[in-house]
């Protein structure tokens, strides 16, 4: 895969994979994926649950459970943090290097003051003392619009709305000013409402601070309302990947295009039934032989099931693993 390669990328993944052992083998849930962020940008990474995209980043940060064996590259502001010590690594990850999750209460101590545990990462990543720590928590959550901040920081995570302890957890991310913030699914635990509120200020943030961002949602529509680039995955590998716009206007891989019909057009008519995909997506399941999508495409051919398509240029800023792309 061309991967965007740029002096001015934030992060640059090469040939990733990530493979879990089972018996007789391994089981593979990353399959050589090639991509990169660049400096303010926003890069959407959108597939089905089990398409690898959370694996992926979670190797990125070293989060993975020590069964994962992981391989290639990724390249953080130019130098390489895979396979990097532990202590090494919490130096670049909580500091320069951060990943707001899907539930924030999964992520939040339950039993420590939001006050706390913000003030922690400012001591324990930026050597400031207890006191300094709390006046940075406090511009922190009026940074994120918590209404009343001073009173949040006293209060613990189960007495905040869902949507107020993911504005907790993207103004913990934002800290010690890093260069990368990854969000995973934030907000799909979220009413729409919320939803729309939390993708507002992720927006104004990376206005403000000139951060990048990845954002990976099962959702097309919600990672087109901010991110530049997207990046679509199936069974562990990129399948497509173009300028949002371009994604929008005209899907080439079958896939890509069977999820933009999911989204919801408010402009149409409500029916009972919404779109669905047919099928269930193989996972670390596929088979390295052929395209993994096969099964449920509707272009498939005797071809798909034995050659898999390798990602190539379909464009200046596109690429497609297909065999049969759509015009």
């Amino acid at each position: 895969m061309t991967a965007h390669p740029t002096a001015l990328s934030t992060l640059r993944a090469r040939e990733l994979r990530v493979e879990y052992p089972i018996p007789g083998g391994a089981a593979a849930a990353v399959r050589g994926v090639s991509l990169s962020v660049d400096a303010n940008e926003c890069l959407g990474v959108v597939g089905e649950s089990g398409s690898g995209k959370t694996q992926l980043f979670l190797a990125v940060m070293g989060l993975l459970p020590s069964a994962a064996r992981v391989a290639g590259s990724a390249l953080f502001e130019g130098e390489e943090i895979l396979g990097r010590a532990p202590d090494d690594l919490n130096r670049v990850r909580g500091s320069k290097l951060t990943m707001v999750f899907q539930d924030p209460m999964t992520s939040l101590t339950p039993h420590l003051k939001i006050g706390v545990q913000l003030a922690e990462v400012l001591v324990h990543h930026r050597g400031a003392s207890w006191g300094e720590a709390e006046r940075m928590a406090l511009r922190a959550l009026d940074r994120v619009h918590i209404p009343d901040p001073q009173r949040r920081l006293k209060q613990y995570p189960h007495e905040l709305s869902g949507g107020m302890r993911q504005r907790v957890m993207i103004g913990m991310s934002l800290l010690c000013e890093p260069a990368l913030v990854i969000a995973d699914e934030p907000t799909s635990a979220l009413d729409v409402t919320v939803q729309a509120r939390i993708l507002d200020l992720l927006r104004e943030l990376r206005a403000a601070t000139g951060i990048s961002i990845v954002l990976i949602s099962h959702d097309l529509g919600v990672v087109a309302s901010l991110a530049d680039r997207v990046v679509v995955m199936y069974a562990g590998r990129v399948v497509e990947s173009a300028k949002t716009a371009d994604l929008m206007r005209g899907a080439r891989h079958p896939y890509s295009a069977l999820l933009l019909q999911c989204v919801p057009d408010l402009r149409q008519p409500r029916t009972d039934r919404m779109p669905f995909l047919p099928g269930q997506a193989p996972g670390a399941a596929a088979p390295e032989l052929g395209c993994a999508f096969a099964p449920r495409c509707p272009r498939s051919t005797e071809r798909c099931a034995y050659e898999r398509p390798a990602l190539e240029n379909v464009g200046a800023a596109s690429q497609v693993a297909c065999h049969h792309p759509l015009p």
